[in-house]
């Protein structure tokens, strides 16, 4: 064979190769890849169990880090996968601390009973203001969410012989988790159950977003009037993702309450609204973990810079804030992915 000849030989090789690499993947296959487990996220995970042994003193500041987490994650669902704009998801958070407390004080002690009830309460509140959520888009969408979780506030703060008003809501008194391990002021039992259900809601959002219903989802974010022409009802779909969201905040506000055993109005705050929405940007919003690394930034540095100034700790996060969106548009694990893209194809 010739030197020409065999230049012919590898170019066509090559061709071929590209022309196999760019040969459409079915979607069976995208989704099996997908959901694959990655050596990083087992050791992610195995590493949130660290705080027992490394860091005992901050894991009451680790249980808040968890259920904060689990409560971007459920945003995450209507805003990174649906693009649903939401600045009053506080409302099924606090619907749902709110649930379980009145649960637990004149019902029921057990914290299962509790997650379960505070996630069919918040479920049908989320239910049934889909039904307006699914018609609006944009500026309208981000006020419609935001009326909505102003008027749960009041109508809390009004409502102060069942919910205790400014005063929050006091006597919740939980039973011991699986009658073994009762909350202790150190965090170890809050750390432990709220890691737990975290962990748990985490890997059922995972299998939905890594699913046909997840696809379609991306389909509605990117172009919400062309995906019925696929089969895909855009409304009945955002009102179905954001009813699974609002449930999944509703667990993520009874576990607050369980594992401070109170209740009060800041859970139904703007302010709670927003700040989970900040999260998601420091994590990355349409990725799953974005809302874990970004509770952990958030709640870390929170922590950090009150203690330097009590009264101007929003003022640092503001700088954070700031410089991530301008270097790192599209959150932290969004530049990170970028950096690995980058050196893998050197």
């Amino acid at each position: 064979m010739t030197p020409k000849s065999g230049i012919r030989f590898s170019d066509k090789v090559m061709r071929t190769q590209n022309a196999m690499s760019d040969m459409p993947v079915s979607p069976r296959a995208y989704l099996q890849s997908l959901s694959r487990w990655r050596p990083i996220e087992i050791i992610f995970w195995l590493a949130t169990l660290l705080p027992f042994w490394l860091f005992p003193n901050y894991l009451s500041l680790a249980s808040q880090i968890a259920v904060a987490a689990l409560f971007a994650l459920s945003l995450d669902l209507i805003l990174g996968y649906a693009g649903v704009v939401s600045l009053g998801h506080a409302a099924f958070f606090g619907v749902g601390a709110y649930t379980a407390g009145l649960f637990t004080k004149f019902v029921w002690g057990e914290v299962f009973t509790g997650l379960i009830a505070a996630a069919i309460m918040a479920a049908l509140v989320g239910y049934a203001s889909s039904f307006i959520i699914a018609r609006f888009r944009h500026l309208t969408l981000i006020m419609i969410t935001l009326g909505l979780g102003l008027i749960l506030h009041e109508v809390a703060n009004s409502a102060s012989w069942l919910t205790g008003g400014s005063d929050g809501l006091q006597g919740v008194s939980v039973w011991k988790v699986a009658g073994l391990f009762r909350f202790d002021l150190y965090g170890t039992t809050a750390y432990g159950y709220a890691l737990g259900v975290l962990f748990v809601m985490f890997l059922m959002a995972r299998r939905l977003v890594n699913s046909p219903f997840g696809l379609a989802l991306r389909g509605i974010r990117e172009n919400f009037v062309r995906m019925p022409a696929i089969g895909a009802d855009s409304r009945a779909h955002i009102r179905k993702i954001y009813t699974i969201s609002a449930a999944m905040a509703g667990i993520a506000g009874a576990v607050i309450a369980q594992t401070t055993q109170t209740v009060s109005l800041e859970t139904l705050s703007f302010e709670r609204s927003a700040d989970v929405l900040v999260m998601l940007v420091f994590g990355g919003a349409g990725r799953l973990y974005g809302g874990i690394v970004g509770a952990a930034i958030f709640l870390v540095a929170r922590d950090q810079f009150s203690g330097i100034a009590p009264q101007y700790w929003y003022f640092w996060i503001g700088i954070l804030l700031v410089v991530v969106v301008m270097f790192l548009p599209n959150g932290i694990l969004g530049g990170l992915s970028k950096i690995t893209a980058r050196w893998s194809r050197k």
